[in-house]
């Protein structure tokens, strides 16, 4: 589980620097482009109404600008979706986190999930396209499936779930998206990650990508791992940290859903 070794600087050039709270102020958003700038973040990840803002302070930068469309339920129209995907690449986006309609996906109305997503990859025009699939509403072969939409449609990357909903970054559905999208297709974990540990497992499991707003204490939890001589082991883990099926939650997802990640709990 952690047999992969990485640096500090890896792991950073992993990261989106993540704000995607209602409440986000200026300042707020700020702190967070000289945070990404000061570490050597991949991006941040900001609402598309701070797009712009975020433009201008990472100008002199290699930080990319990732703007959330559809967010954070993806049941917004197609046309919507496209009208906010060129608006934010208009505004200096150049990756695009796109939310897929998970009922149209439920429904098993592929074709226009599909399209939805094919969509909003023709008006990001030629920015980077990350399909959140909101894992936590998806069996383990829907999540195959979703995987396999999502490359066929275009996207960039395919991305676990959007910190808002019932589950976050487990290393089982890493390890299913990543064995469904093969190699050439990016991978981003989100939700949840808020250590080095869990950075380094999901890393290993296949993510290349990791979305979160505690990318300085993972940075700094590594350093100092690293520096001590140490590295992780799996003695300490706790099942409910690393497999979605210790995460079932009636409260959160579809009766349906939590039955099968409960019954997929009892064996085990």
């Amino acid at each position: 589980m952690y047999s992969k070794r990485v640096t500090v600087d890896e792991v950073a050039k992993m990261i989106d620097h993540t704000n995607l709270m209602s409440f986000a102020t200026k300042k707020e958003i700020s702190k967070l482009c000289r945070e990404a700038i000061d570490h050597g973040f991949a991006a941040v990840c900001v609402n598309t109404s701070y797009v712009s803002y975020c433009d201008d302070l990472l100008k002199n930068s290699d930080v990319e600008v990732a703007a959330v469309v559809g967010f954070p339920l993806g049941v917004c129209t197609s046309k919507s979706k496209s009208y906010e995907t060129h608006e934010a690449v208009k505004l200096g986006a150049t990756e695009i986190d796109m939310v897929m309609n998970v009922g149209l996906f439920r429904d098993e109305d592929y074709s226009a999930v599909i399209n939805d997503i094919e969509t909003v990859v023709k008006a990001a025009d030629g920015a980077s396209v990350k399909v959140i699939l909101e894992t936590g509403y998806l069996t383990d072969e829907q999540i195959v499936k979703a995987c396999k939409i999502s490359q066929s449609a275009g996207a960039h990357f395919v991305k676990t779930s959007t910190g808002f909903g019932p589950m976050g970054a487990f290393i089982d559905h890493v390890s299913i998206m990543r064995k469904t999208i093969g190699t050439d297709m990016g991978l981003k974990a989100a939700g949840g990650i808020r250590n080095a540990k869990t950075a380094v497992r999901l890393i290993n499991a296949g993510a290349n990508r990791l979305g979160a707003s505690a990318g300085i204490a993972i940075i700094d939890s590594l350093a100092k791992t690293i520096e001590q001589g140490e590295w992780f082991d799996s003695t300490s883990d706790k099942p409910e940290e690393i497999y979605s099926w210790g995460a079932a939650d009636p409260k959160k997802q579809p009766k349906d859903i939590f039955e099968y990640y409960n019954e997929k709990g009892k064996k085990f």
